[in-house]
Formats: C-alpha cells, sequence, structure tokens
C-alpha cells in the first residue's frame, strides 16, 4: 500500500511539477528528468511532512482545529517543494536544455553511429597529438614558431583524410581569417588517395543511371583516367559510339564526408567555446560554410549547372559538353575531350609559336574574367590541372564542381575597381573596396587610401614579368591589414585571378596579368556604356521608379497644402519596429517582477525574524507562516525573472 501511495503521489508531483515548469520556463520541459525529480522528492517528502506534524506535536487524535492548521502548514510546506523542484528544473535547463541529450529510444538507435563516430574522433585526436597540435584543443596558450604550427597543421589534414584536406584548401582562400604561413602551407595540400575498383563504383553508376551500364555504355575502361579524392573519372563510349567520360562518386565519399563534418562541427563548437582564438576566427561559422559548401560539391547536379552556366558564357575556351540525362547527384556523364592537362603538356606547349602560346594565354584570361566580371560564375580552382590543352590548340575547363557567384553590385565594383586601377585614381579605388567588403567601424579612411594609392603607383607601370599577380596578394594583405571582412566570393575571385598566373605562366612568360586585367576591365566597362546598354539600364531602372514618379505629384501637393495651412508636422514614432517594443515591453516586464520578488523576499525575512505574533501552533506563529508564503511567492517570481534573462532574445 505504502508502495501505491508512493507511486501517485510522485504521478501527481510529476504532472504539477511538469505543468508549473513549463508554465514558468515558457518552453516544453522534457519529461524523463521531470519523472526522475519527481520520484526523488515523493521519496523524501512524505518523511519531511511526518518530521513537521512531529515538531508541531501533531497527532491524529489532536483537536480538528489543530489538524486543520497542521494541513495548511503541510500545504506550504509541500509547496515550498514543489517551487524548490522547479527551480532545479529551471537550472538544468539552464545548463542542459531539453533535447540537448538524445532521449533513451534515440540513444539505443544512435549507439552504432556513436560508436564509429568515437572511433574516427579518438583517431583524428592520435593524428593531432603526433603532429604536436592537442595543446590547442585546450584553453592556454602557447608560443611555438607559426611556421611550424602551420606545416604541423597542413600534415595532419593530409593524414585526417579527405574532408580536412577539403577544408584546407577552403582555408587557404580566406586569408583574412587565417595567417599567411598558414595560407602558404594550405595552398599546397593535395588528397593522396587511390583509386576504387570498377566492381566497387559500378553499382553507383547503375543506381543514378536507374538501368544497368551495358544498357548506356557500349565500353567502359575499368581503369580510370583520373582519381580524386572524392570521385574518379573512367573513359566510357556510349551505344552510338559517342566517347564520353564518366565521373563517378566514390561509394562512401558522402557517408565518410558527412562523419567528418559532423566531427569537425563539435570541434568547433568546443574551440570557439574554450579557446580565444576560436572565438576570435569564428571556427563554428567557418565550419558552417565549409559544410555547405563540401555537401554542394558533393551533388553533381550542381556540377551540371556550373558546366552549363560556364559554357554559357565562354566563347573563348571551351568546357565538356553534359548529358542531363545520365546524370544525377554522384553521376556526371560528359563529352570526352582530346588533350592533356596543362600541367603535363610541356613539349606540346614547347611546339607552338610563341604567338599561338600567347594567344591561348590571352584567350584564357579574358575568358575567366568575363565569368569574374560579366556572368558572375567563374571557375574558382584554376591550377594546371583543371586546364586542358585540345588538339586543336585550344583551351578548355575540367573539374567546375568549385566555382564562385558573385551578384551584379559586386561585379560592378570590380569593374570600378579596375577602372580605378587603370586611372591610378586611388579615391575611387578606395571607394570601390569600401562597397566591395564590410567596412570596419575603426577605419582610417585616409591611411587606406594613400596605401591603395602607393599600390597602384608600384603596380602602375605594367612591368611584365615581374610577379604582377602579387598586386591582388598584396590587395588583400592590404585589406585585412585594416581588418576588412572580405565575402568569401571576393575572396575566392582575388585568389583565382591571381592563381591563374601560374597556369598562364606554363603558357606565355610574357603577359603582364595586371595590363591585361585592367584593358580588358576598362573594355568591359566602356562595353556597359555603349548607348545600347546604356538605355537597357535605364529602362529597367525606370521600371523600378514608375510607381514612384505616379505618386510623386499628389504627395508634393498634400506637402504643399499642409504648408500652407500650417498643418505640416513631422512625428517621429519611437520603437516603431514590433521586435522592439516587444523587447522593452519584456525589460519592464522583467523589472517589475524583479521588483515584486524583491519586495516579497524583503517583507518574508521580516516576518519570519519579527518575535511575537499570534501563535498558530506552538512553537509556530502566524508571522512565521506568512513570512514562508511570501517567500515562496518571492522564490517563483525570482526563477521567472531568470528564465526570462536567460531566454528572451535581444533584438536584432
Amino acid at each position: 500500500m505504502d508502495t501505491v501511495a508512493w507511486l501517485l503521489s510522485s504521478l501527481v508531483n510529476a504532472l504539477i511539477l511538469g505543468l508549473v515548469s513549463r508554465r514558468l520556463v515558457g518552453a516544453p520541459v522534457g519529461w524523463p528528468r521531470t519523472l526522475v525529480l519527481s520520484f526523488a522528492v515523493a521519496t523524501l517528502a512524505v518523511p519531511a511532512v511526518t518530521a513537521t506534524w512531529q515538531a508541531l506535536g501533531v497527532t491524529t487524535a489532536s483537536d480538528p482545529t489543530v489538524l486543520l492548521i497542521a494541513s495548511l502548514v503541510s500545504v506550504v510546506l509541500l509547496a515550498w517543494v514543489v517551487v524548490l523542484q522547479v527551480i532545479a528544473m529551471v537550472i538544468l535547463e539552464a545548463f542542459v536544455p531539453t533535447g540537448s541529450l538524445p532521449g533513451p529510444i534515440q540513444l539505443l538507435r544512435s549507439l552504432p553511429a556513436r560508436r564509429a563516430r568515437s572511433r574516427r574522433y579518438l583517431a583524428i585526436i592520435a593524428i593531432l597529438t603526433k603532429h604536436g597540435l592537442a595543446g590547442y584543443l585546450r584553453p592556454r596558450n602557447r608560443s611555438e614558431p607559426i611556421a611550424r604550427v602551420a606545416r604541423s597543421a597542413r600534415e595532419a589534414m593530409t593524414d585526417a583524410g579527405v574532408t580536412f584536406v577539403k577544408l584546407g584548401q577552403m582555408l587557404a582562400t580566406r586569408p583574412d581569417v587565417v595567417p599567411p604561413a598558414f595560407v602558404t602551407e594550405f595552398s599546397t595540400l593535395h588528397s593522396r588517395v587511390p583509386a576504387d575498383p570498377w566492381e566497387s563504383v559500378r553499382p553507383v553508376v547503375e543506381q543514378e543511371l536507374g538501368r544497368p551500364v551495358d544498357e548506356v555504355f557500349a565500353t567502359v575502361d575499368p581503369e580510370p583516367l583520373a582519381a580524386a579524392s572524392l570521385a574518379q573519372i573512367h573513359a566510357a563510349t556510349l551505344q552510338d559510339g559517342t566517347p564520353v567520360v564518366v565521373k563517378v562518386q566514390r561509394p562512401r565519399a558522402r557517408a565518410q564526408a558527412e562523419a567528418d563534418l559532423d566531427i569537425m562541427a563539435q570541434l568547433a563548437h568546443r574551440l570557439e567555446r574554450t579557446t580565444q582564438w576560436g572565438r576570435s576566427l569564428g571556427v563554428v561559422a567557418l565550419a558552417d560554410g565549409f559544410a555547405q559548401s563540401l555537401l554542394e560539391e558533393l551533388d553533381y547536379r550542381v556540377e551540371l549547372a556550373n558546366l552549363q552556366a560556364i559554357a554559357a558564357a565562354s566563347d573563348l575556351v571551351r568546357v565538356p559538353t553534359p548529358y542531363p540525362e545520365l546524370s544525377g547527384s554522384r553521376l556526371l556523364v560528359m563529352e570526352r575531350l582530346d588533350g592533356q592537362p596543362l600541367s603535363q603538356a610541356d613539349e606540346r606547349i614547347a611546339s607552338l609559336t610563341a604567338q599561338q602560346r600567347s594567344t591561348m594565354a590571352q584567350d584564357l584570361f579574358t575568358a575567366v574574367l568575363r565569368q569574374v566580371m560579366v556572368s558572375g560564375v567563374f571557375h574558382a580552382d584554376l591550377h594546371p590541372g583543371n586546364i586542358f590543352v585540345l588538339d586543336d590548340d585550344r583551351l578548355a575547363l575540367l573539374d567546375l564542381g568549385s566555382v564562385g557567384r558573385l551578384d551584379r553590385a559586386t561585379r560592378q565594383g570590380l569593374g570600378l575597381l579596375l577602372t580605378a586601377a587603370d586611372r591610378g585614381d586611388a579615391i575611387a579605388a578606395t571607394d570601390a573596396l569600401l562597397e566591395l567588403l564590410d567596412r570596419p567601424d575603426d577605419l582610417d579612411d585616409r591611411l587606406l587610401e594613400r596605401q591603395v594609392g602607393q599600390l597602384l603607383v608600384r603596380y602602375g607601370g605594367g612591368l611584365a614579368g615581374t610577379g604582377s599577380a602579387a598586386l591582388f596578394a598584396d590587395l588583400i594583405r592590404l585589406v585585412v591589414q585594416h581588418r576588412f571582412a572580405i565575402p568569401p566570393s571576393i575572396a575566392a575571385a582575388f585568389r583565382a585571378l591571381g592563381a591563374l598566373e601560374g597556369s598562364l605562366g606554363l603558357l606565355s612568360d610574357g603577359l603582364d596579368l595586371v595590363t591585361s586585367a585592367r584593358e580588358q576591365g576598362q573594355a568591359m566597362m566602356a562595353a556597359q556604356l555603349e548607348p545600347t546598354a546604356v538605355r537597357s539600364e535605364l529602362e529597367t531602372q525606370l521600371a523600378g521608379w514608375l510607381p514612384i514618379v505616379q505618386r510623386l505629384p499628389r504627395r508634393i501637393n498634400q506637402l504643399t497644402s499642409q504648408l500652407e495651412d500650417g498643418r505640416f508636422t513631422v512625428g517621429v514614432r519611437l520603437f516603431g519596429r514590433r521586435d522592439e517594443r516587444d523587447f522593452v515591453t519584456s525589460i519592464v516586464h522583467q523589472l517589475v517582477l524583479a521588483v515584486l520578488a524583491a519586495a516579497l523576499s524583503v517583507c518574508g525575512v521580516m516576518l519570519l525574524v519579527s518575535p511575537g505574533g499570534p501563535t498558530v501552533l506552538d512553537p509556530l506563529t502566524l508571522f512565521q507562516v506568512l513570512g514562508a508564503v511570501l517567500l515562496l511567492f518571492a522564490f517563483a517570481l525570482g526563477a521567472r525573472v531568470l528564465v526570462l534573462v536567460f531566454r528572451q532574445p535581444t533584438p536584432s
């Protein structure tokens, strides 16, 4: 019978606690923790009430009035128990919110994945320890030469696998985030992954095609033409004899990437929570951006769209023609181009005349610059392995899984920057930079303008063959020095143009990147100023202004009438936005509750310590009972204030 009473009291307590705590916290509170706390308290509540009755000298044979008063005192005591439980729930919600820990069923289902994740996590920790980097996971300062740390980080990323290699390659494009030594080291990162046997990747091809391989392809070479970290490429022919290449994703590439991204996210949250350098770099935002980019690269439908977009904007260089009907998220079938990568075409390039090499280099640079300045979709990884020298002495771009995208305003800003560089106009170039980048609060405009002017003077002569791509590196270094936040798309554009010089140098030593960029940029800006282009732009702008122009006469008439009659007024509305009003209301709400809680606390304490007063039950006085009740309400209101403080969002 005692067990049944204990169980019933525990369930009633859990119900009361759950309803009260949910009402107080303003969010669902997990029932498992509510039940555990209720069972624990119920075990102690009955002995506490019994001990209270014994201390007051109350028995079942006492006078009914005494029993009634003792029961009311017990109710106050039980209310205190509920309030203390609610406070415990509030503290638990503050440190371990509901949903942050998996439920029992979810925990059982996730055990295999958690075991695999733990093994991978331990392997990564072992790699970091091997290269002397494990200490950077702890919140303590270390002083080591930055070049050594950067080299160790590169070696650790290489050992950790493809996902971390991709992360390093992404960080190499963010000189505004990582120091130059890391940019230099991470720029040399490459995966060393052997190819998978054809029989292991064939099921992937058939799943994406939805039919057997033999129904689509007459032949498929089991030996891959190339093997990358995420995919490999096989030569094949269609049933009609058309030569194609088949880019197929490795069977475990996505699963491995998703597991590594999950671990990377956990590491990022830990570093940002426990280390100063992690908070200053914003490693959580970096990890989230990288995860989005990598998952996009794993979807070959995105690369298919990139191929079509760049093909539409490029007539000077080729891109492989894709076969959308044969492609999928893990399979990309493309036209097979005859030639060889620029990185392996030394003999072929040497056999060409100087004029042919110069024309090829100029066409390549013009095509890339048009991608950046005109179409807004550009190849973001222009190393020699991704540039193909065709048998007809033309160039083609391969591997368009990684592209950059620039909106119209950004493209216009880059065009203004190149035009200002062409004129040597430091003021216009500085204004263009301010339009392109996120301005820091403490920017010294005059100092930035002088330093930009010095850069333009240094590179304004168009000195061929002197490493003119350093202009882009120096420009990035300058904006990093002034603590500009560089959008990833702009950093990718600068890096693409800067890295392109290495590939262009294999074609023609005499091509000056800066001079060509300025000439092409000026020509593109001039094309935008032609009468037809200006007319089209004006028509677009006027279409947006037309509703405003139509209403303008009526509004002017209203203003002049109000001025003439002396009725013109200007209204300024504070807290005009709904979120601002809600924020102020919440602050007032918190203040009122805090004042009430403080007042009740003071009154409750004064009543508890006040001598004398009517005796309720010896030695309990009426003042003590009232003080306990007032403190009960004070604690409840205080808990509510804490909940509002920690859960109330601030206005954006």
